[in-house]
């Protein structure tokens, strides 16, 4: 298994200063019940996010995948990203200490 790391950034940059849509609102709840199931399954090493609430905020999700084409469908799945919520990127990632 290696590990990976997504960045997540929003695509409504003030979102986090207006508040989200109800729309906007049910994506972020699918995001989280999708980054939960992958914890049940082992996957997900941490997921995080920024206190920030201007343009720089983003969120972050390492975890554990056979392939890059398997942590890219991962993120490629996530519903914020499937549904144009926020933006992603992949980066290969290598977990050097964690806490406990």
């Amino acid at each position: 298994m290696q590990e990976f790391l997504y960045r997540l950034q929003l695509v409504r940059k003030d979102m986090l200063r207006t508040g989200p849509t109800e729309s906007e609102q049910a994506v972020v709840a699918e995001h989280f019940a999708y980054l939960q199931s992958l914890n049940a399954q082992g996957v997900i090493i941490f997921v995080g996010r920024t206190l920030n609430p201007d343009e720089n905020a983003m969120g972050l999700a390492v975890f554990r995948a056979e392939s890059e084409d398997a942590a890219r469908r991962i993120m490629d799945n996530d519903p914020v990203v499937k549904k144009g919520v926020m933006t992603a990127t992949l980066y290969p990632f290598k977990v050097v200490l964690q806490g406990k």
